[in-house]
């Protein structure tokens, strides 16, 4: 009773600490004529969210962003788990490999926009190769130190027992990676949230996602509906956070710390 107590004050009270920071700075801080600039939260509720023809255009766009997110993510996790494991294979596949997924990550995705949209158009599938330029490198990365971490005492009882390398990946590296991996996972579902929204605000073809809905907003200087836009927007993220969070424990919390 007293964790669950916590773990659902301690949301609560951080959740009202950060309204009075946005009332204070809004009604305190600002002036009547800036005001505008940071709407007090009641007026972003009030003119946009309990209105039901903002919100149905601002849900719709948020289900356009989230099946792109999900796309993405499920190609970075395929993608970043079958390089790790063969980087962990051979070492010659990691010197030729590492240094470009290293090169990718540092390179900021805004100066690669131009060169994907005039690659691969401007539409859903644009926005999906940069959530996976986003989030694969964590998967990658994650996923070959977690098999490269093995304790060599259990690598040394598997070669006593003459396992192959399929044997001795299936049965050993993959499972004792596994924590690594779903830690990777929820990192990499943050970034293709990220990812997603980027790329509604820089690829418009097609369905407008909830950043073309924020780049419309900033435009246009519609506060309310911008922020109430960035609300939504942040509270799928952390839906997503909070899945994979669960997923995470459901698949190494029993017998390992990071998943409790």
């Amino acid at each position: 009773m007293v964790r669950m107590l916590r773990t659902v004050l301690v949301p609560l009270v951080s959740a009202g600490l950060a309204l009075g920071a946005w009332y204070l700075v809004s009604l305190v801080l600002l002036s009547p004529e800036r005001r505008f600039l940071l709407p007090p939260p009641h007026r972003v509720f009030t003119e946009s969210l309990s209105d039901p023809v903002k919100l149905e255009t601002m849900l719709r766009a948020l289900g356009v962003t989230a099946r792109i997110a999900v796309t993405g993510l499920a190609v970075a996790a395929v993608l970043g788990v079958a390089v790790g494991v063969l980087m962990s294979q051979a070492k010659v596949v990691e010197r030729v490999v590492y240094p470009y997924a290293v090169v990718l990550q540092a390179i900021p995705v805004l100066a690669v926009v131009p060169l994907i949209g005039l690659w691969f158009g401007y539409g859903p599938t644009a926005r999906t190769i940069v959530c996976v330029l986003i989030a694969v490198h964590p998967i990658i990365a994650m996923t070959l130190f977690g098999i490269q971490s093995v304790d060599a005492n259990l690598r040394e009882l598997f070669a006593l027992g003459r396992a192959n390398r399929l044997r001795r990946l299936v049965s050993l590296e993959l499972p004792a990676a596994l924590p690594s991996i779903m830690a990777s996972l929820r990192t990499a579902a943050g970034l293709s949230v990220t990812g997603a929204v980027i790329g509604d605000m820089f690829f418009a073809k097609g369905q407008p996602g909830i950043g073309t809905l924020l780049d419309t907003y900033r435009a246009r200087l519609q506060s309310e509906d911008l922020l109430a836009a960035l609300v939504l927007a942040a509270l799928f993220g952390v839906a997503v956070f909070a899945l994979f969070t669960a997923a995470q424990r459901l698949t190494v919390g029993r017998w390992h710390a990071s998943g409790r």
